[in-house]
């Protein structure tokens, strides 16, 4: 695939998304309606099908004792392509979704949200403002905005698009799990029915930590009265909260934020904390790599009933790894997007960048696979809290905002892990 082709492709979508943007967000199909989309993944499909040929070429000069060094390069190039073409797609349909969820929305609230921003411009508190307030000064964002914020938050974190999600009104969620124990057994038409045994119950709770941004603009910006004050207060935390809640559901502390998905495998800080026991291990096979039978391993690993809905999780580096895996007919098991807002496929199943998760390494877990809806539970606390500061940092205006989210597994059966480690 050519520079220029490459270039050409990426200058195609449309410009602006800053940050990580997950797959499998939206299903848009590449038509004529949307021909940027449709040349990207034409490319895309080029320069797999250039990958593949190269990387066969690397592979024979290999096996032959011949220089390699030219035809590696070459390998890295395209496969550095791959990721910014796939990318490039990602980026095309994560603005496609998020113009979708704009669109058409109507405010619950009219009254509120003209005096909170009225008090965003100026300052001014008017008397239907109060209802939101707190003894500090902050006050609670409107509805339709509070739900904006969460919206692009689900279209920019890889973990909120994948899991589950609960909303509370409270500080913590409190879940039930039955462990089984109830007794049966046979009896004749007239035989006495003895008591039998009933289930036994554990729960597990959650709590929430409080995430914040303190974004700030001029009064003089504020005065404008083209600036949409709630899109940009939105765009200015979104991409703050995002960073912070993935890192923290995939490797959290629990300690005033989430308790990480890693901390509940097998020899994790949580590993003895669910009723249901740890998040299951498997090797890679190989002490410093992963392998083809490897992946085959995790997948067969979980049992069927959570293969419906199963995906994988990885960084870029580890997916960068993986493509050059191969079945035994010889077959890649990675393989690009066909469509629009579809996921790239590892052995069939949809896989998820997710940038925090850990890099290839000997005893590290690169990779996560199972049904992530059933495994883990996002949680948020309703209600986002703004306080306008007007004193600290003149002539800015900064704006305190805060979210209170929490989040763990809530099954770890769904799950399974990938631990780069020879087989025991």
């Amino acid at each position: 695939m050519s520079k220029n082709l490459l270039i050409a492709a990426i200058a195609a979508t449309l410009a602006g998304t800053a940050g990580f943007v997950p797959r499998g967000i939206v299903a848009v199909r590449a038509d004529s309606s949307l021909p940027e989309v449709k040349a990207l993944i034409e490319n895309l499909q080029k320069a797999f099908a250039e990958y593949k040929t190269e990387h066969t070429k690397q592979l024979d000069a290999v096996k032959a004792g011949l220089p390699t060094a030219d035809v590696t390069a070459k390998v890295e190039k395209i496969g550095a392509d791959l990721d910014a073409l796939q990318k490039a797609v990602d980026d095309t349909n994560i603005k496609i979704a998020a113009a979708q969820m704009a669109g058409g929305r109507q405010l619950k609230d009219k009254e509120y949200t003209e005096a909170f921003k009225a008090h965003m411009r100026k300052g001014e508190i008017q008397a239907t403002l109060s209802k939101g307030t707190d003894a500090d000064g902050g006050y609670l964002a409107p509805v339709e905005w509070d739900r904006t914020v969460t919206d692009k938050l689900v279209l920019i974190s890889p973990m909120r698009a994948i899991c589950g999600t609960q909303t509370i009104s409270t500080n913590g969620y409190t879940k039930l799990f039955n462990l089984g124990g109830t007794a049966s057994g046979w009896v004749g038409e007239a035989a006495a029915r003895a008591a039998t045994n009933g289930p036994t119950f554990a729960s597990l709770g959650f709590t929430t930590g409080e995430l914040y941004a303190n974004p700030a603009a001029t009064q003089q910006l504020l005065d404008d009265a083209l600036i949409d004050l709630e899109t940009w207060l939105a765009n200015e935390v979104q991409t703050e909260f995002a960073r912070q809640e993935g890192a923290a559901f995939v490797a959290g502390d629990g300690a005033n934020k989430p308790n990480g998905i890693l901390t509940y495998i097998t020899g994790g800080a949580n590993a003895a904390t669910h009723p249901f026991g740890a998040i299951e291990v498997v090797n890679s096979g190989a002490a410093a790599a992963i392998t083809s039978d490897g992946i085959m391993d995790i997948i067969y690993d979980l049992p069927s009933a959570y293969t419906g809905n199963a995906r994988f999780i990885m960084n870029r580096a580890t997916q960068g790894a993986i493509r050059k895996l191969k079945d035994g007919q010889g077959n890649y098991l990675w393989q690009p997007t066909y469509v629009a807002g579809q996921p790239a496929t590892l052995a069939g199943f949809p896989l998820t960048e997710v940038p925090d998760m850990p890099d290839v390494a000997a005893n590290a877990t690169p990779i996560m696979f199972g049904d992530f809806k059933q495994g883990y539970l996002v949680i948020d606390r309703i209600g986002v809290r703004v306080l306008r500061d007007p004193f600290t940092n003149k002539p800015f205006v900064s704006f305190y905002t805060t979210k209170r989210v929490g989040g763990g597994v809530v099954n770890p059966e769904p799950l399974r892990a990938l631990q780069v480690a020879v087989d025991a």
